[in-house]
């Protein structure tokens, strides 16, 4: 089967979605007010409130939430076939991402830009609050130790992206400025901005910078983990017109360059498909495809880590009401496409089946690794560009990407912090300084404290990810839900996915317990249990929640 076809339907199917379902749900279902005075403008403070212009802010909560995560979902799920792996994305984009991303948006917005954390405790109740706070916590632990190490082995595996990564910093800070000054126009500034970057991007081979392996006591890997969390600790206290926002914007246009060119050489090349769409001959070890599929791929289908994002930087940001379909709905869209991108390099990108095959020899194979080295090939192929080149591009790309993710991760780690401080009365905790310190201390306590001198303590949880992001993008939904209701306006469009969620979540928590049992992992073992009695016990909350204030309004309207 040619890739085009799979291209054409996909992106098909994401533009009809933002088109008519993302209208339908803004002008019937949340009901957007051009008029309603956001909170960006309400506590403006050129910190953190900051009015943004639409497509700016889309490229921040885009970028930010992209990460390498919608890379590795699904380039990973390609394993069980491409089949499985296209309809959850292009479905799951459609009625689930774009509903619990944009709703997100809005309902943060409406409630003076809390986070969900704290909305959770609004309008659910104190207990579930307190379950939405660690499964927060966990998640962002999670994302931070782990896309450090994501970047790191990018680094070290493709040294002629470190210039373009790093240069990125600097020709951001500048737009920033230039843009927060209104020295210039934003179409002039994006201009240079992105020629900039892939002027970097093809002078990354001529001068590649690698360290040396060993740097001291510590290894290259762990040194890049501990230059990452350096920066991202100065990226996350600085306003965010500084840095956080023009960053997220030139990454979230090269993006659609990537993609564009990604995408253009599928059409001129027309690679093949050699992966197969429902594979029957998974290799032994492989979990079954229903429940771990839907936990497998988070983000580029539906990702709780979204709505921390949504509602921790982007609803203080946001200029007008009406923009939140644009930024919330469009970028996961845009999300989509990235995962999309994915499946395709993932499996069109080989030669052969048998070569396809050698790299899915086992479970959690290819990745971000099967995506630069298959979009390199479709690349090469279809406009000439020699494949060290192209792995560059993409390689930059994921990097990017992880990095924005890191930079408003640790952003959101450290709101957690500010919030408990508030919570249990803690003046020093809702500081800015203490508050970041303990984000990144956490962090890299995981990162080192569990593993070692490498640094990659994050991936001895990581297993475990996908089923405590899509716990708390059920949270969310919940959330979202409840306000609904309260509005009296139908919930259908956000019950149905929360429903879903639960139900998945909890099936793949216990196929996993399965697995980390016969496998003698106990620490995976208790930490599944955990997340798993988090995952009841929202269960239960839900259903108490919604049937309270669903009796509650058919008393009302007696």
């Amino acid at each position: 089967m040619s890739a085009i076809i799979l291209m054409l339907l996909g992106l098909g199917g994401l533009a009809l979605g933002f088109v008519f379902y993302s209208r339908f749900i803004a002008e019937k279902i949340y009901q957007l007010d051009p008029d309603f005075r956001t909170p960006a403008h309400e506590f403006e403070d050129g910190v953190d409130y900051v009015p943004t212009n639409k497509v700016v802010l889309w490229g921040h909560h885009f970028t930010s939430v992209a990460g390498a995560a919608p890379i590795v979902g699904p380039a990973v799920a390609v394993i069980w076939g491409w089949g499985p792996a296209f309809l959850w994305v292009v479905i799951g984009t459609i009625f689930f991402a774009g509903v619990h991303d944009f709703g997100a948006i809005w309902a943060s917005t409406r409630n003076k830009a809390k986070s969900m954390g704290a909305l959770t405790g609004d309008v659910v109740s104190a207990r579930a609050r307190s379950i939405f706070m660690i499964v927060i916590f966990l998640v962002l632990l999670m994302v931070n130790a782990v896309f450090a190490v994501v970047i790191s082995n990018l680094l070290i595996a493709y040294p002629s992206a470190v210039l373009a990564v790093w240069g990125t910093i600097v020709v951001a800070s500048i737009i920033g400025v230039v843009i927060y000054q209104q020295y210039t126009s934003l179409p002039l500034v994006t201009v240079v901005g992105v020629l900039s970057l892939y002027l970097m991007v093809g002078m990354g081979p001529v001068v590649p910078i690698e360290l040396p392996e060993m740097v001291g006591p510590l290894s290259n890997s762990a040194t890049w983990i501990l230059i990452l969390f350096a920066y991202a600790f100065i990226a996350s206290m600085l306003p965010v017109w500084v840095l956080l926002q023009p960053r997220d914007y030139i990454n979230g246009i090269q993006l659609f360059v990537g993609l564009g060119v990604m995408y253009s050489a599928v059409l001129i090349a027309s690679p093949t498909i050699v992966a197969p769409m429902v594979n029957p001959d998974v290799p032994s070890g492989t979990p079954s495809l229903i429940p771990l599929l839907f936990v497998t791929i988070a983000c580029g289908a539906i990702s709780g880590f979204h709505g921390l994002v949504a509602s921790g930087t982007t609803s203080k940001q946001l200029d007008r009401e009406t923009d939140a379909r644009f930024v919330g709905y469009f970028g996961s869209v845009g999300e989509g496409t990235l995962a999309l991108a994915a499946i395709i390099a993932a499996t069109a990108g080989f030669a052969t089946l048998g070569e396809w095959e050698a790299v899915y020899a086992s479970f959690g194979a290819g990745g971000v690794e099967a995506f630069v080295a298959g979009g390199a090939s479709i690349i090469s192929q279809g406009w000439g560009m020699s494949e060290e080149v192209a792995a560059t591009l993409l390689a930059v790309m994921a990097c990017l990407f992880a990095g924005t993710t890191m930079d408003t991760g640790i952003r959101l780690q450290r709101y957690i912090f500010q919030e408990w401080g508030e919570i249990y009365n803690q003046a020093w905790m809702k500081r800015s300084l203490p508050a970041t310190s303990l984000a990144v201390g956490a962090c890299l306590l995981l990162a080192f404290g569990a593993g070692g001198a490498e640094g990659a303590g994050g991936m001895l949880i990581w297993p475990l990810f996908g089923t405590t992001n899509q716990l708390l993008a059920g949270l969310t939904l919940l959330v979202i839900t409840v306000i609904l209701i309260q509005k009296r306006r139908p919930i259908v469009y956000t019950l149905v996915p929360l429903i879903f969620l639960l139900v998945m979540t909890i099936f793949a928590l216990l196929v996993q317990l399965r697995t980390f049992f016969e496998a003698g992992d106990w620490f995976l073992f208790f930490v599944d249990i955990l997340v798993l009695i988090a995952a009841i016990l929202v269960a239960l909350e839900c259903s108490s929640t919604l049937r309270h204030h669903y009796q509650a309004m058919r008393s009302q309207s007696r």
